[in-house]
């Protein structure tokens, strides 16, 4: 019996997955890959059909891609193959044995004519005993001829045979060879008789003396096949017009582009995708965990980067139906850069790339612009400084893709003053400008919404913060101004510091702005912010002053997110003091009561310690600018030797223990707050008083 499923069984499991960020990632990973297989099988593999020849074709069917034309390839090889001859191997010793046998005879003929022991009746028998056929006495008496006449008809005949065998006898050749003899002898300035002698001596050695030679005629015909060169269609050839009936050539053009329903390609295609599709998640998934092992450590993150690919992979398959030029894949780079830097842009760039010779069916040009176009826009926004600079990476993709576009036109020589060609090369031109203004709209469309929706902060969103008119920095500078510009002085501080390490500068400068807005619940208790020179500590013991101090990194949290600050800013407030002791009021804790009951925890920041660079960062600011400003004559040597020792105090606490900075970096961070701040209060020329009244003079009677 199988147990029931209840509720409870239900909601463990959702709790489970929710805590188990291996399962998160695993189901996220599977999911991204089964939506691009699912995508990619649609659209790059072709619909196929079930036809048969002398069936109307159901559609209208184009070649999907290059391919090579099999049928026709074919009927060109067999054509070339039939027309080579047949190779026949010459027998010479056929002829030299047909002319030994007439010199025999003619020397036997000779020998016998002209033996004087023998009588004429004698003569005429053994004669007829030569010849091969039986003649009558009259036609033999013929060769008791004059000798001179005999030879000359030797010499006569053998050069017919000659002739006649030098040019070949092949096997159903032998009674043709005897009638060009035939007509030979007949040309013969001699009596009938001795012609009818010679054609009957002859005639049993003319024999076959040219053989044929298969081996050598199949190699010399298999070159012929061989140098025939394969019959291409190109992509977007007509294959077989609705209603057409399909031809046998039709049929196995469609059989090679594997159109046909039934073929092997119905399966292996699809294996094969797999496989190529599981070897770039695998490559991509090393390079991520290699370069940018933070996104592969958040399932949010992930989730976001699959979003993107397949949001880009839609407007891909979109495009096509229009232009590949058109296809934006610029858009998918610009938001990964934007979002999670060049690194991960620069190998999903490389991957979108692929995708786009898989929807197209491989066509080098499409590729080639897709890859270069998004070059170009990770290389346009990995700076930013405005949200206008989305758009003029628009702009720069699209002249990119102009100028890549039209390279690839010369380069295939497709660029002439024919009509078809300059409307073809037009049309692309346009789309592939097209691509990269559509790259930039669509993802600042995009954008603000993909932030809100994961919760993540870009460059735009630090940018939009920076903005002294937001709700926050206008509260603060109305209700805490010594905040205000203590935050100022704070962030330039952060941001030098921060470029002279590579952390993120401008994280560094928007975190510097916002990390003392929790003073903003009650801003009279800071010190910067009593500017009537009453201090509400005076009446307050100092354990709850300490408190009250103490509560501001929490405040800050509470008020950023009701205003929706991103969560890096919330931890830089809540991370820039870490576990710092609020030594002020220890100290006159101390001072006031017995040290054994004074307990150091209770004087201390709640924390955490700063979990990054930037975070660290701003807490080395902050207390170098509020220490500075609190020396009474702040020359340089005596700044900077401040700024060292205070720097020193946070790295001796372990205030820096968890931010990855280094000590070269911690010396590089001294350096800047060095040179600012030895800027800042640099000494000055005092002026005299009676000098400073003279000017003064002077002043006023110019006015």
């Amino acid at each position: 019996m199988k147990k029931k499923i209840t509720l409870g069984d239900l909601f463990s499991r959702s709790i489970s997955f929710k805590d188990n960020v291996k399962l998160q990632k695993l189901v996220l990973v599977t999911g991204l890959f089964i939506v691009i297989y699912g995508l990619l099988a649609v659209v790059s593999m072709p619909a196929r059909y079930d036809i048969t020849v002398g069936m109307p074709s159901p559609r209208t069917i184009y070649a999907p891609r290059d391919f090579v034309d099999e049928y026709s390839t074919e009927q060109l090889r067999n054509q070339a193959a039939a027309s080579v001859d047949e190779v026949y191997d010459y027998n010479p010793a056929v002829l030299e044995r047909i002319l030994r046998e007439v010199g025999i005879f003619f020397d036997t003929v000779l020998e016998i004519k002209d033996n004087p022991d023998l009588e004429r009746e004698q003569k005429i028998n053994l004669l007829q005993a030569k010849i091969p056929e039986e003649l009558s006495e009259s036609r033999v008496e013929a060769l008791l001829t004059d000798s001179g006449i005999l030879r000359n008809l030797q010499e006569r005949l053998n050069n017919s045979i000659r002739e006649v065998f030098e040019q070949g006898i092949r096997e159903d050749e032998t009674s043709s060879a005897m009638r060009r003899l035939s007509q030979e002898i007949a040309l013969y300035p001699f009596n009938s008789d001795l012609k009818r002698i010679a054609e009957v001596v002859i005639e049993p050695y003319i024999a076959q003396n040219m053989y044929y030679n298969h081996e050598v005629t199949e190699e010399l015909r298999e070159q012929a096949r061989n140098e025939v060169e394969p019959v291409v269609v190109l992509r977007n050839t007509l294959i077989v017009s609705e209603g057409e009936p399909v031809t046998e050539k039709q049929l196995a053009q469609l059989e090679s582009l594997g159109l046909i329903m039934g073929q092997q390609a119905d399966y292996l295609g699809y294996i094969g995708l797999f496989v190529l599709l599981l070897i770039i998640f695998i490559l991509v998934g090393i390079y991520i965990h290699t370069f940018v092992s933070d996104v592969l450590a958040s399932p949010n993150l992930m989730l976001l980067m699959g979003l993107i690919f397949i949001i880009t992979m839609a407007f891909a398959v979109a495009a096509t139906y229009i232009s590949g030029y058109l296809i934006p894949v610029a858009m998918g780079v610009i938001l990964i850069t934007v979002i999670f830097g060049y690194k991960l842009a620069v190998i999903l760039n490389l991957v979108l790339a692929l995708m786009v010779g898989l929807i197209t069916g491989g066509d080098f040009s499409f590729i080639l612009v897709a890859l270069m176009g998004g070059l170009v826009s990770i290389y346009a926004v990995t700076r930013l400084s405005q949200r206008s600079d989305l758009a003029r990476a628009g702009f720069f993709v699209a002249i990119a893709n102009a100028a890549v576009i039209l390279a690839t036109f010369l380069f295939y020589g497709n660029v002439s003053m024919e009509y078809d060609l300059l409307v073809n090369f037009g049309y692309s031109m346009a789309a592939g400008i097209g691509s990269g203004l559509l790259s930039s709209v669509v993802a600042i469309g995009l954008l603000p919404y993909l932030e809100s929706m994961f919760g993540v902060s870009t460059a735009i969103t630090l940018l939009e913060l920076s903005n002294p008119n937001h709700p926050l920095l206008r509260q603060m500078l109305m209700k805490a101004p010594g905040t205000y510009y203590h935050s100022m002085m704070v962030s330039n501080l952060a941001e030098a510091a921060a470029e002279s390490v590579r952390a993120d500068s401008l994280l560094a400068r928007v975190g510097a702005f916002y990390h003392d807005i929790g003073k903003l619940k009650r801003p009279y208790f800071f010190s910067e912010n009593q500017l009537s020179g009453e201090n509400p500590h005076t009446k307050l013991s100092p354990n709850l002053s300490a408190l009250i101090i103490g509560a501001h990194p929490k405040d800050g949290v509470e008020l950023g997110r009701k205003h929706r600050l991103p969560e890096p800013i919330l931890d830089i407030a809540a991370q820039h003091h870490g576990t710092s002791m609020i030594s002020f009021f220890y100290q006159q804790a101390l001072e006031n009561s017995d040290r054994e009951k004074v307990s150091a925890d209770k004087f201390r920041y709640e924390g955490p310690k700063p979990q990054s660079k930037e975070a660290a960062i701003i807490m080395l600011a902050d207390a170098v600018e509020a220490g500075v400003r609190s020396l009474s004559k702040p020359t340089s040597n005596r700044v900077e030797t401040m700024i060292r020792r205070m720097i020193k105090e946070k790295l001796d606490d372990g205030q820096l223990d968890q931010s990855d900075l280094t000590l070269k970096e911690i010396d590089r961070i001294s350096e800047a707050f060095v040179y600012i701040m030895s800027g800042i209060y640099h000494s000055r020329i005092e002026y005299p008083e009676k000098a400073l009244k003279a000017e003064l003079e002077r002043s006023s009677a110019v006015k």
